[in-house]
């Protein structure tokens, strides 16, 4: 993020107004857009250099050209260490790296074998994205790292297949009910998985607290209240994350097999499914990202004490920090 840039001057956080859930849905409409994966390491030096003359007071205010450049780093580089986040999972693939396994869950009928390979897929792939834009002011060992994307997948597994076994077994429920469980379960994996990967991975930033910082970026210093705030808006935006993808195409899936879809190949009915998944991901996924702000403000006091009555290098008493919330 361009927040990553040094400089005495604070920057804007956005063009739009992310106190408000418009606006944040505004401001992820833009750091998720695809375009900005054709975004070189020329540009980012360029843009790099945008941000650095802004904060410096060598641009007196911003510009369009200032809006892009901070855009192609919100959208491309870790707001912690300014390193540019691999391309599969940057904010600006997030779409097009879920479209793939989420289709694979999605399919109809996919028995033992392709539940648990598609489960392992998608969590193998929220893992990586968690672990490339977590929070990096706490840092997790190899070992922590492998246990918890272990547990991530025994979760997501474990409801998959538990759930595939149940919902059949449901006698008072009619036929088109239990079909649409079943087309449902895919959805109650990922959101048990998505919430236990998100403590697991990030359950060192709840332990060992994260870095707040003042207005001017400079570090306040560590906060566990801070990191717990943190790690459970992001376990919550899971859900909202994924309710939308995971729960309206495969309901209009079935409204679709017993009309339009009735009788035709499997091919069609997997490119109709592709189709269903990828508009309604491009269509929803910034209503979803912006339910919870990505740069957390939050008054002193309600943080540990030791943070209390601190002064930034202009002398004047902290009284809001701030920091960042991961994804």
């Amino acid at each position: 993020m361009a927040s990553s840039v040094p400089g005495p001057r604070p920057l804007p956080e956005s063009r739009y107004d992310l106190s408000t859930y418009w606006g944040r849905i505004k401001h992820c409409a833009e750091i998720s857009d695809p375009s900005m994966l054709l975004t070189t390491e020329k540009d980012l030096t360029k843009a790099r250099e945008i941000i650095k003359s802004y904060r410096n007071g060598e641009i007196e205010k911003p510009t369009p050209s200032f809006w892009y450049a901070k855009k192609q780093l919100d959208s491309t580089v870790h707001p912690d260490t300014g390193d540019t986040v691999l391309l599969p999972f940057r904010m600006s693939c997030c779409v097009l790296s879920n479209t793939v396994v989420t289709l694979g869950m999605l399919t109809p009928g996919l028995g033992t074998a392709g539940t648990l390979f598609w489960q392992w897929a998608n969590q193998s792939l929220n893992v990586a994205i968690n672990s490339a834009n977590a929070n990096k002011s706490t840092k997790m060992s190899t070992a922590q790292l492998l246990t918890n994307y272990s547990a991530a997948v025994g979760a997501s597994c474990g409801v998959a297949l538990g759930l595939n076994s149940i919902v059949p077994k449901i006698k008072h429920l009619s036929a088109n009910s239990r079909l649409i469980l079943g087309r449902l379960v895919p959805f109650a994996a990922v959101v048990t998985a998505g919430i236990v990967n998100v403590f697991l991975m990030r359950g060192n930033e709840i332990r060992k607290g994260i870095t707040v910082f003042d207005e001017h970026g400079e570090s306040v210093g560590e906060s566990k209240k801070a990191a717990f705030i943190a790690v459970g808006e992001t376990a919550l935006s899971r859900v909202t994350n994924a309710t939308p993808i995971m729960v309206i195409p495969p309901l209009i899936l079935v409204k679709l097999q017993k009309g339009f879809l009735k009788g035709k190949s499997v091919g069609v009915q997997t490119l109709v499914n592709l189709g269903l998944i990828t508009v309604t991901s491009f269509a929803v996924l910034p209503f979803a990202l912006g339910v919870f702000p990505q740069r957390q403000s939050i008054n002193v006091k309600k943080l540990e004490i030791n943070l209390h009555g601190k002064h930034d290098k202009d002398g004047k008493k902290i009284e809001t920090v701030y920091f960042n919330r991961g994804i």
